[in-house]
């Protein structure tokens, strides 16, 4: 579901070792006791939302299915295994040959969810689908939290444009997909160029307060990047004083100058002031971007000021407070062997926390009420109640090993948004409140 799909593809390295040394171990137990091949269901999910979320969003889908595709061990690795002693030579044998051979459903990426949606449902035997656990809730606890800070600034942003540009605030493969997620959660662009080279995500960027500072005067440096990017470039113009960067800028430029940004201040007060100076410079169709430490809350604030568009970086990367979505990975049903006419059992952990899960295969579906808006997330176990039918969440993402439902990441951005429509209107609001529509479990 990226890129990848479109003919930009790029090599992803093998994503075996992305993983908890307990599902090698694990897998060791299970073939000695001959286990290991008992049909099994797994099931991601989140017991519940972070403090204050109202909806989650799923993303990373993607991501996991180029990892599942990814997830095979090479002779190099074998031999970190085999010089580390971490399982036994039958064990090693097995992961040599392994490839995923089995099915996996999930909600499509962009696609919201609730406390106890069976957000990926990860079909095979026990060994192939435990050795997954570890990789599939890296990506999804990482880009949904991502995205749903993201879906929660576009919410603020009211349509405005929304940049991404926290690469320098995080790991610089997290940086990457950060701002994958955050096109799916609504953003529009990205300062990240391995993030557009890989996923085709819209880049934009012009300079830094540096650039400004390299020259011997304001004028000189706008001059050089107006000679270098053309008027409809974008100047930063607090490095000094704001009033007179504005004028000079458009004395450079001309009216026709695209942009200005500003990075510091009390930007609701310097924004107005700005605007009105355009205005009067005849700069009326210079847009006003700013940036600084932005989150939902301060874009929100924004709300009545004359912003074009917001450039938010570490808020968004660290998901605004809530780095992960505390998905966990738990198997669900098994059979007591690999044939196919075995019956599946439900199974559960059970817990005097809050720990505790629901056992059995899982279907979903949300359910509207008379004027179409969702009024609950629908979980249940046995027969679809016909009502439900054709309100399911959880699509065919792998048959038998290979995928079978790659998308363009626009599909995802799109899903979004529809997906964001169909809720209740308090969805979007920033006060904090309780998931927007309960789990009901049949």
């Amino acid at each position: 579901m990226n890129s990848a799909d479109l003919g930009r593809r790029v090599g992803v390295p093998s994503t075996a070792l992305f993983t908890d040394q307990y599902e090698l171990t694990m897998v060791q137990a299970a073939l000695k006791a001959g286990t290991a091949d008992r049909r099994s269901v797994f099931e991601a999910f989140t017991r519940r939302l972070p403090e204050g979320r109202r909806y989650g969003v799923v993303a990373g889908t993607g991501r996991v299915l180029d990892a599942v595709e990814n997830f095979h061990f090479d002779d190099e690795m074998i031999a970190f295994l085999r010089q580390q002693k971490i399982v036994d030579e039958p064990t090693l044998e097995w992961l040599a040959g392994y490839r995923f051979s089995g099915d996996i459903w999930g909600y499509p990426e962009g696609e919201v969810y609730f406390p106890g949606s069976p957000i990926l449902r990860v079909e095979g035997s026990f060994a192939e689908c435990v050795l997954l656990e570890t990789v599939i809730l890296s990506i999804l606890n990482h880009d949904s939290a991502i995205a749903a800070a993201a879906s929660r600034m576009s919410a603020a942003a009211g349509g405005r444009g929304l940049i991404e540009m926290g690469a320098r605030r995080t790991h610089e493969l997290s940086a990457v997909a950060s701002a994958r997620a955050a096109y799916v959660g609504g953003f529009d662009t990205t300062s990240d160029l391995a993030a557009g080279f890989r996923y085709g995500i819209p880049t934009v960027g012009t300079s830094a307060h540096a650039f400004t500072l390299l020259h011997d005067s304001e004028r000189d440096a706008f001059r050089a990047q107006v000679d270098s990017l053309g008027r409809s470039t974008t100047l930063l113009v607090d490095t000094y004083d704001v009033a007179e960067a504005v004028r000079t800028a458009v004395e450079v430029a001309g009216p026709e100058l695209g942009a200005v940004r500003i990075d510091s201040g009390d930007l609701l007060l310097v924004a107005h002031r700005v605007r009105q100076q355009l205005d009067e410079l005849g700069a009326t169709g210079t847009k006003i971007v700013v940036t600084s430490d932005l989150d939902e809350y301060a874009i929100a604030s924004l709300a009545a000021a004359p912003v074009d568009a917001y450039g938010v970086g570490t808020q968004l990367v660290t998901g605004s407070g809530q780095p992960t979505c505390s998905m966990v990975y738990k198997l669900v049903a098994r059979a007591r062997s690999a044939d196919p006419a075995e019956t599946m059992r439900p199974v559960a952990k059970k817990s005097l926390g809050a720990k505790s899960s629901v056992g059995g295969r899982k279907w979903a579906a949300r359910r509207l009420d008379e004027h179409g808006v969702a009024e609950a997330e629908v979980v249940g176990t046995g027969p679809v109640p016909e009502e439900l039918a054709a309100r399911q969440l959880l699509v065919e993402l792998v048959r038998g090993g290979e995928v079978v439902a790659r998308e363009p990441l626009e599909a995802a951005r799109e899903r979004h948004v529809t997906a964001l429509k169909g809720l209740p209107m308090s969805a979007i609001q920033l006060s904090r409140g309780e998931p927007v529509l309960p789990t009901e479990y049949v």
